[in-house]
């Protein structure tokens, strides 16, 4: 006759399992977090100088002059230019 013996399983290895988990979780938001420190650096913004009017209106008259060129072959660019011109 043969006996079987049953033992019970111990959480032993899940609670590493949730220490290692943790401590990863906890090294990759620190990680995260020092990157994003880094990411914020003050950079100078260089301005576009103004366009006078005078310039602005020169290329709205390109734009329609292109879209009436345009307007027989291939009317939604036509449109497409006239919008863009509209825009200012």
């Amino acid at each position: 006759m043969s006996s079987a013996t049953y033992t019970q399983p111990t959480n032993q290895g899940f609670r590493h399992y949730l220490t290692d988990v943790s401590n990863a979780a906890r090294a990759f938001a620190a990680a995260l977090f020092a990157a994003q420190e880094r990411q914020f650096i003050t950079q100078e913004v260089a301005l576009k100088p103004t366009q006078n009017d005078r310039a602005r209106m020169r290329s709205h008259r390109k734009l329609i002059v292109l879209a009436n060129a345009y307007q027989h072959m291939h009317p939604s660019l036509a449109a497409e230019l006239r919008n863009l011109a509209a825009r200012g």
